[in-house]
């Protein structure tokens, strides 16, 4: 019942925060704060005393951390049915962090409407917590539809210069590529139907379903085009730019931290483990897409002079990591996607933490009219320059083991892709450098008036150094929560049906 409560507090405490805006205008950020620190809390407690070392099966409940199931629509096979491991753990303490830093980047940042604000950021986080716990195929799809609304409404609302265009761009293409979800998950639940008689919605029920190769084709590929767009993948990125320019800070660090990781999520524990032969035969075609995406992203980040777009199109190339991982499918691979979500989510909020705080004193994206600026605000250049670095993977940091098994696992199946992706690497060093030398090196404006990071925003900034230094000197804790979930998936995809090997030192079955 924890999980239900979970959800239940961030939309109660949305609409808290949306009316407590009545007794006065900075009682919903402090309604907010006081309901994210809660609800992580909440989570952390309510968690089993122990928790499972070896893999478990996905296709029961019994060994699962949490498990909830209660009659919704028993006529139609759909239940209020939620299931939290290793890996959906994971996911909602980093939703939850990144929730707690979004409310700092916007804490003063807001002025119309501050309730409403903070109760639409509230919502977000539901729907995002709700995604990463449902397990009924119907509540996910739910789930995955309503983050969407309160987040149009944080870029539509609160956005900046040409936010309509961006927010109606972004609602169209999640919202597209969402029926085609809901249509293939209304397939495989027929497809149940007649092969046992039940019509079920439920997670459990559907794996190892015995489908009809090119209707498991078909309808993988609906559940593909929803995850992908929403990661987002090369050729479906094109909604990320506009929307990442023009939402408010919070709403690029809910974008680029969380809402990204519900599609590589969603490929994670629902797509590949589906459809097992079809994601067999589809993974080149994956894999080629996700070195395009590193490489097209890393190239057009470089060509930007707006800081957002700049980190935006970053975002496209770093996540294509993540695609690589999934598909390449075996344990350092997919160890180093699990990776990369988290430490992506983490560095990637803390740049636009600070694309934010520059657009919001200086008035302006453009890095030509910046320069010089680590002269004037000397933490901010200094926090700049972390995260640059981290974002371009430096060894001791958590991008850097994120990308490094990505590619150590992608090298054992696919060698040349692995040589093509490591050049994501070596681009993603001068487009990081470059955007350093343009914002904050050179001769500063001495007409220019720039006010450093205060203590909330250091605090914000030091949370996720802290963060990623941990990862890259002491990951085996991120890996060893995921290791069992990593190992129950592959068993959903036995040798002779891999998309590749199943375990380290396993003979690797090429695509």
């Amino acid at each position: 019942m924890s999980m239900a409560v979970l959800i239940l507090m961030l939309l109660g405490g949305g609409l808290l925060a949306w009316q407590s805006e009545r007794i006065h205008p900075d009682l919903p950020r402090w309604t907010a704060l006081a309901t994210v620190i809660v609800a992580l809390v909440f989570l952390l407690v309510s968690l089993p005393p122990e928790q499972p070392t070896l893999p478990t099966d996905p296709r029961g409940t019994g060994d699962w951390l949490l498990h909830l199931k209660l009659a919704w629509m028993p006529r139609f096979g759909i239940a209020l049915e939620l299931a939290l491991d290793g890996l959906s753990l994971l996911l909602l303490v980093l939703t939850l962090l990144l929730g707690l830093i979004a409310i700092a980047s916007s804490w003063s940042e807001i002025d119309f409407k501050p309730g409403l604000f903070q109760a639409n950021l509230l919502w977000t986080l539901a729907g995002v917590c709700g995604v990463f716990l449902a397990v009924d195929m119907f509540l996910f799809f739910l789930f995955w539809e309503v983050m969407l609304i309160p987040m149009y409404l944080l870029i539509a609302i609160w956005g900046h210069e040409n936010k309509t265009y961006a927010a109606t761009k972004f609602f169209i293409f999640t919202q597209a590529s969402g029926l085609l979800m809901l249509l293939a998950i209304v397939v495989l639940a027929w497809q149940g139907l007649a092969a046992s008689g039940r019509l079920s919605f439920s997670y459990f029920d559907l794996l190892g379903l015995t489908l009809d190769p090119r209707l498991g084709w078909w309808t993988m590929l609906g559940f593909f085009l929803a995850f992908t767009v929403k990661l987002p993948a090369f050729p479906f990125h094109t909604w990320l730019p506009d929307a990442h320019t023009q939402a408010p800070t919070a709403g690029s660090v809910l974008l680029a931290g969380i809402l990204l990781k519900t599609g590589a999520y969603g490929l994670l524990r629902f797509c590949i483990p589906l459809f097992p032969e079809a994601s067999l035969q589809f993974a080149p075609i994956a894999m080629g897409l996700g070195v395009a995406g590193v490489i097209y992203g890393a190239v057009l980040a470089f060509a930007q002079s707006d800081f957002k777009r700049l980190v935006a199109y970053s975002s496209v190339s770093h996540m294509g990591f993540v695609l690589l991982g999934l598909y390449a499918w075996n344990q350092l691979a997919l160890q180093g996607a699990v990776m990369q979500m988290v430490a992506h989510g983490i560095s990637t909020a803390a740049l636009f933490m600070l694309a934010g705080a520059l657009q919001q004193r200086l008035h302006t994206r453009d890095m030509g009219r910046m320069g010089g600026l680590w002269h004037q605000a000397p933490r901010m250049g200094a926090c700049a320059m972390f995260f640059a670095v981290a974002s371009l993977g430096l060894p001791g940091l958590g991008n850097f083991v994120a990308e490094f098994l990505v590619l150590l696992g992608l090298f054992a199946v696919q060698p040349w892709l692995a040589a093509l992706a490591a050049l994501g690497l070596i681009t993603a060093a001068i487009y990081s450098l470059w955007m350093m030398q343009q914002t904050f090196q050179g001769s500063p404006d001495e007409q220019r008036k720039l006010a450093d990071f205060d203590v909330r925003e250091m605090l914000a900034m030091g949370t996720m150094v802290v963060a990623l230094v941990w990862l890259g000197l002491y990951p085996q804790p991120v890996l060893d929560l995921a290791q069992p979930v990593i190992d129950s998936l592959q068993h959903l995809v036995p040798s002779d049906n891999a998309v590749v090997a199943l375990a380290p030192g396993a003979a690797v079955n090429k695509p």
